[in-house]
């Protein structure tokens, strides 16, 4: 046998081995597949049911304080916003509104109670974030966040017991659902009595107030911010006990440490602190180079730790950060905290700039007081939110502050309470997982939309120099101050990014909670401020017997009325011929100056004018007390609106007066930029809606909304019927 034929004879050999064994591989292989595809099925459908089973609240309703339907679509258009996250995702997988009219006037307190309770302002009786109760003394004002939902019997006074208004939490609880708030408007555990009454009842129990988790929105702790200028010269060589205490803790420097008095001594919570500042260097280069600044109370020194919430021990805080440290009280009866922030560090300690914030606590209010307390131990006190005062310098100490260092400071606040607030939605929603409803709200955008939204070229960018209007704008600052509304909206979206992710989504990209994303009004420019009281005191009004209350571009004036207002002084017949010439008054307000009217000899400030109805009879037990569509029962004598540019807030001391202006008794220059507050059918006061979810269709644009209709919406979501006071209709966006 040749070579080739024993060779060849081999090869078949092996061919057919191969094949055979081919063939069982081959076998084998698809068996494998064949099992492992029904295995990856088996844990996948494992898998997808426990995601699906996995708890997560039905609802989750995300305020978003003034955002507004243009900016937003505008970002998204940019790619300042992302349309794979937040609400680009919400857009994408569910619907959207072209515009959400909200409540009049369109302010934070009354818009929010409209938003829960699917009635206007002037059904559910909250129609401002400032006004006067009827049944107080005629000076003693009441906050729309802590006021009565729904009105309350006036005589007494006492508690209704047929409120014109209901929450939604309310009606949901009756029916056996489970509600959340992470401090929402109105859900806050409190007791409503009436101010400046003495001994005054209760004319709303914190039942109707409270839910299965209840978070109060936080409260001034009673100390403002301050600003705090130091030299070289003011630190000294730290005494041996700070620099053993700095050394237990592991903090080291490579320079003498240095340590100097702030001169920040005040009281909170009944306890006394006295804030002193360490430096440090912590770089290694064989230089006096200081780069850390510790921030402790005298007392107490500074301790090594570990800390447990809502403890922080010192504030370190390192040069560049750019970001700020939080600061427990300890001791402070109220749990309250504050935080420092190092704007400028020399590292010779020749210039040094620092703020301390305000101090800020959550209220203890006994009916939300669990909740509270798991807020505290997990989450932590409640820290500074954004502070108009320290960019306008209304805080002591920030005079000599340079611009962009006091906008840096608010910039951090923004990023610092958001994140805050993100947090306690988060922990809300992890200790309910079986809630039906979540109710969030988040502060931003409109603290920033107030102090940066510079886009008229009447406003001021100097607001102590009238000059800077038009062609004297500082467009550097103007440019700066779009980018800090850009930080904002972002800051927002990303909340709603994290409160997404926490509930998770299905395969097609829907969250698996229905999320609602509103906001409670939109924002619009203004370059004037009007002072109405000066304004009526000018016009021959006794203000002991007319008083304004006013809230961004809204005012309510009130008339002192024997047998309404308990120290009443006007008699009723008095009262008819009071609202008729406050009228006339508001009416005949015009501003005339070229540099702000444009293309107009002259234009009347109020754009809206509603006065409370009369019985013909001056007898009828209900004078006074009469409402209509825009009138409620604790709203004005006289209730009136302006027109978009003007605003209530913003007067400096000295007031600074408007370019060809005379005098600025009635209009001065603003120290801020932004206002909502308007006839909330104007464009730009449009609220946002965006909402998807497993139980909303994915329909894109569905037109024009109302915010009363967010409660029915909620109510037909969850299976449950509206009470009969509500005026909204449920949105037609279920599967």
């Amino acid at each position: 046998m040749s070579r080739y034929l024993k060779f060849n004879g081999i090869n078949k050999a092996f061919e057919w081995l191969w094949q055979t064994l081919r063939h069982k591989l081959l076998m084998c292989l698809s068996i494998v597949v064949v099992v492992t595809f029904f295995f990856s099925l088996t844990v996948h459908s494992i898998v997808a049911k426990t995601v699906s089973s996995t708890p997560h609240p039905k609802v989750i309703l995300i305020s978003l304080d003034g955002a507004t339907p243009d900016f937003v679509e505008q970002y998204l258009k940019k790619g300042v916003l992302s349309r794979r996250q937040g609400l680009g995702l919400l857009k994408r997988e569910g619907v959207y509104a072209e515009r959400n009219i909200t409540c009049s006037a369109s302010l934070t307190a009354a818009c929010h109670i409209a938003i829960g309770t699917g009635s206007t302002a002037a059904r559910n009786d909250i129609n401002s974030n400032t006004f006067h109760l009827v049944a107080s003394p005629f000076t003693s004002n009441i906050s729309g966040f802590g006021a009565p939902i729904g009105g309350y019997s006036t005589f007494g006074p006492a508690a209704s017991l047929q409120p014109t208004a209901e929450p939604v939490w309310v009606g949901l609880q009756q029916n056996g659902k489970k509600v959340v708030a992470a401090t929402f408007p109105g859900a806050d555990g409190v007791d409503v009595r009436v101010p400046g009454l003495a001994n005054s009842p209760i004319i709303q129990p914190a039942n109707r107030r409270t839910v299965s988790y209840t978070v109060p929105f936080g409260a001034f702790a009673g100390v403002g911010a301050s600003g705090f200028s130091l030299t070289a010269a003011n630190f000294s060589a730290a005494s041996s006990q700070i620099v053993s205490q700095l050394n237990n803790a592991r903090r080291f420097s490579y320079s003498p440490i240095q340590q100097a008095a702030l001169n920040d001594r005040f009281t909170v919570g009944g306890i006394s602190y006295d804030i002193q500042v360490a430096a440090l260097d912590t770089s290694n280069d064989r230089k006096t180079n200081y780069d850390t600044l510790v921030f402790f109370d005298a007392q107490i020194g500074i301790p090594a730790g570990p800390f447990s919430l809502p403890a922080t021990g010192p504030a370190y805080i390192k040069a560049g950060d750019r970001r700020s440290s939080l600061f427990y009280l300890s001791g402070s009866s109220n749990q309250a905290g504050t935080a420092f922030y190092v704007s400028n560090l020399a590292p010779d300690l020749n210039i040094v700039r620092i703020a301390r914030y305000s101090a800020n606590a959550i209220p203890q209010n006994p009916a939300a007081q669990t909740s509270v307390n798991d807020i505290l131990s997990n989450v932590g006190f409640w820290v500074p939110q954004s502070d108009f005062r320290i960019p306008e310098r209304l805080s002591p100490g920030f005079t000599t502050f340079p611009d962009r260092e006091l906008e840096a400071i608010y910039e951090d606040q923004v990023k610092l309470f958001v994140d805050y607030q993100t947090r306690l939605a988060l922990r809300a929603i992890n200790q309910n997982p079986n809630a039906d409803l979540v109710m969030v709200y988040i502060e931003q955008p409109d603290g920033s939309e107030h102090q940066f939204l510079l886009t008229d070229s009447r406003q001021p960018s100097d607001p102590k120099n009238p000059s800077s209007i038009g062609a004297g704008q500082d467009q550097a600052k103007v440019n700066r101050y779009r980018s800090y509304l850009e930080t904002a909206y972002r800051a927002a979206d990303n909340a709603v990014e994290r409160i997404m992710n926490a509930v998770g989504t299905n395969r097609q990209g829907q969250p698996n909670s229905n999320i609602i994303v509103v906001s409670d009004h939109g924002f619009s420019a203004f370059h004037t401020e009007v002072n109405l009281n000066n304004y009526l005191r000018s016009r021959g009004f006794d203000l002991t017997r007319v008083h304004a209350v006013t809230s961004g571009p809204a005012a309510n004036i009130y008339i002192n009325l024997q047998g309404r207002e308990p120290n009443g002084v006007v008699t009723r017949a008095e009262y008819v011929t009071l609202q008729q010439q406050i009228i006339t008054a508001l009416r005949e307000l015009v501003d005339t100056n070229p540099n702000y009217v444009l293309r107009r000899q002259k234009k009347a400030v109020f754009d809206q004018i509603y006065p409370r109805p009369l019985p013909t009879n001056l007898n009828d037990p209900s004078f006074g007390l009469g409402t209509s569509e825009f009138v409620g029962q604790d709203t004005g004598d006289v209730f009136a609106i302006m027109g978009e540019g003007y605003n209530f807030d913003g007067r400096q001391t000295p007031a600074v007066t408007r370019l060809g202006d005379a005098d600025n008794s009635v209009f001065s220059v603003p120290n801020f930029y932004g206002a909502h507050g308007y006839d909330p059918k104007i464009p730009n006061l449009s609220a946002i809606f965006y909402a998807a979810g497993p139980d909303i269709k994915r329909r894109g644009n569905i037109g024009t909304i109302h915010n009363i209709d967010i409660a029915p919406t909620i109510n037909s979501l969850l299976g449950v019927p509206s009470a009969p006071t509500v005026q909204g209709k449920a949105l037609k966006i279920r599967k």
